[in-house]
């Protein structure tokens, strides 16, 4: 699975570099573009928002991202790790996990036993069943943002 994520303060990065995943593409502009099934990492910005790199990627590639994770700090109360919840709910995709600044080893475990559910259930499905057309993408993408 690849593994598509920000990192503005390094803390992303940190967690990333922990997983056992090797497929990676860091999200730098949003402008990047990929050909297969990736879950989104993002960091959380401003009062609970989506960096704007992160919302162009979505944008771009909606069709091949399966899941969201999002870091946060839990001194920001609700708004903790609110990103991905905010991106979850524009694409309609699973939110698998938020952890805190870089996440700690159950953390680290949590993510990896999503990531294998969510390719379980990838298996299961007709492939016609796994994304929408990019005319429809497009609709339900500007329908949730």
């Amino acid at each position: 699975m690849l593994i598509a994520y920000a990192s503005r303060t390094g803390n992303v990065a940190r967690f990333v570099e922990k997983l056992p995943f090797k497929n990676r593409l860091r999200i730098q502009t949003g402008t990047e573009e990929v050909r297969q099934p990736c879950i989104v990492i993002t960091y959380t910005t401003g009062f609970g928002e989506v960096p704007k790199e992160v919302q162009e990627f979505a944008r771009r590639n909606r069709a091949h991202i399966v899941g969201v994770a999002s870091s946060g700090n839990r001194n920001w109360g609700a708004n903790f790790a609110k990103a991905g919840v905010v991106l979850s709910q524009q694409l309609g995709v699973p939110l698998i996990h938020q952890f805190e600044l870089a996440g700690w080893q159950k953390d680290v475990e949590k993510f990896v036993q999503e990531v294998a559910r969510l390719e379980a259930s990838a298996m299961r499905l007709p492939t016609s069943a796994l994304a929408l057309n990019s005319a429809e993408q497009e609709v339900a993408y500007l329908a949730v943002s």
